[in-house]
Order: structure tokens, then C-alpha cells, then sequence
């Protein structure tokens, strides 16, 4: 089992900037990929960014690409997303999630809800015009 804490969202203008942090309790960190979704009002939630176990590969969506940063810190079990140049369309419930892909041959679809175990409870972000 592994526990997940978001927090750090808030309220940004337009053209700012924040950090989301997600905190793991439990189980070998560095055993899991690590991802954050979004769900915004009347919207199904959607896959923002991840980081693969070693952290040698990251992927975004599209909408979020060159604006959006995820990293991971293994000695702090957290990982992290920087959010640059916010819009509006930006604000959502951003949600961490965590896979166990230690085993060999587990199958891991990046940007796939049901691909993640664990999530934490998520953080609110509100992007002013």
C-alpha cells in the first residue's frame, strides 16, 4: 500500500505560475510510476503528466506541453508538478497517482486512469482570466 498526499494548490492569475506537490507514504517509492490527472468541473478527469519508475521518461498531454514540469525526488518520496504560463482552462482538481511497475512484464498505460492503484485525494487549482 502506498499513501498519497497532494497539496499546494491555490489561486493564480492568468500567466502565473505554481508547484503541485504530491507526497508517497509506504511502500518503496522509487518502485512506482508516478503520474498527475486533472478533472475539472462537469469534465471527466483527464492524464496531465508521469514519470516512469527509474525517471528516465516523462510524458505530458498535449495541452500542458512546455508549460508544465514533472519531477520526482526519491529521497523525499515526492513528486512534483511546476506549472508555468496557467490559463484559466488549466483549472481543475489536480489528483496524484501511483503504479507499482517494479514487476517485470507489468503493463503500465501511461495515460490510462485505470492503469494507476493508488491516488491521493487531490488539490484544488484555480486559474483567474
Amino acid at each position: 500500500q502506498v499513501q498519497l498526499v497532494e497539496s499546494g494548490g491555490g489561486l493564480v492569475q492568468s500567466g502565473g505560475s505554481l508547484r503541485l506537490s504530491c507526497a508517497a507514504s509506504g511502500r518503496t517509492f522509487s518502485a512506482y510510476a508516478m503520474a498527475w490527472f486533472r478533472q475539472a468541473p462537469g469534465k471527466e478527469r483527464e492524464f496531465v503528466a508521469a514519470f516512469s519508475r527509474s525517471g528516465g521518461n516523462t510524458y505530458y498531454t498535449d495541452s500542458v506541453k512546455g508549460r508544465f514540469t514533472i519531477s520526482r525526488d526519491n529521497a523525499k518520496n515526492t513528486v512534483y508538478l511546476q506549472m508555468n504560463s496557467l490559463k484559466p482552462e488549466d483549472t481543475a482538481v489536480y489528483f496524484c497517482a501511483a503504479v507499482d511497475t517494479s514487476t517485470p512484464g507489468t503493463s503500465w498505460n501511461v495515460g490510462r486512469e485505470a492503469s494507476y492503484d493508488y491516488w491521493g485525494q487531490g488539490t484544488q487549482l484555480t486559474v483567474s482570466s
